[in-house]
């Protein structure tokens, strides 16, 4: 019996346009036109798979993303802050230039090292990693098997990848791309994780997976 992860990037907000830190609540933008759109279309490729559970990070642009599927699916969303975006403290709605200029040593910190360097203010990615493995484990002792698809955000899903390929979570950044929408197949199988996709945006026409995104 196996557990299929389906891990998916919310659509396009306009900070993922441009590059801006945002990962609370209180910094929650929703999705653009084509973000929504991309969530539609995703809908509509993934709907007719059969499953077993939809679990979402609470912020408004991944509630946003999963709310087609669920509307064509019947299954009610479960909402995980374990799957919510890493928190950026006082790097909120601030570009990178801008926080290379006004907090320059802990921004190159954060940028050798962020698995023990945190924005002031905000969360490590050891944080990220302890969070999300207790998220893992729960789906582990809570379903025998079935296909769960997790909507969350870029820093917590590449860090996510790291803990399940058991690679240094502070180097999340150099070891994966993944752009807005990206879907992430991992099994949970007998011998540890299996990684059938990593960042794919094949179920995206050319027209949406062309536009910018960070």
């Amino acid at each position: 019996m196996t557990i299929t992860l389906y891990i998916l990037r919310h659509g396009q907000t306009a900070y993922s346009e441009t590059g801006g830190y945002c990962g609370t609540p209180a910094n929650d933008p929703g999705l653009t036109p084509a973000g929504i759109e991309m969530a539609k279309v995703f809908a509509q490729v993934y709907a007719n798979l059969p499953w077993t559970g939809i679990l979402v990070s609470p912020l408004r642009r991944t509630i946003e993303t999963a709310q087609p599927i669920c509307d064509q699916t019947g299954i009610t969303m479960q909402l995980k802050p374990e799957l919510q975006e890493i928190a950026y403290g006082q790097w909120e709605g601030l570009q990178p230039r801008v926080v290379n200029y006004k907090f320059h040593d802990q921004y190159v910190r954060w940028l050798t090292d962020p698995a023990w360097n945190a924005p002031p203010g905000g969360e490590k990615a050891v944080d990220i990693a302890l969070r999300v493995w207790k998220l893992i484990q729960e789906i582990e002792q809570t379903y025998v098997d079935g296909n769960i698809l997790l909507v969350s955000h870029k820093a917590t899903i590449r860090i996510l990848l790291c803990v399940l390929l058991g690679i240094d979570v502070g180097r999340y950044r150099d070891r994966f791309d993944m752009p807005v929408n990206a879907l992430s197949i991992v099994e949970l199988g007998h011998h540890g994780p299996f990684f059938r996709i990593i960042g794919d945006r094949s179920h995206l026409p050319e027209s949406l997976r062309s536009l910018p995104s960070t």
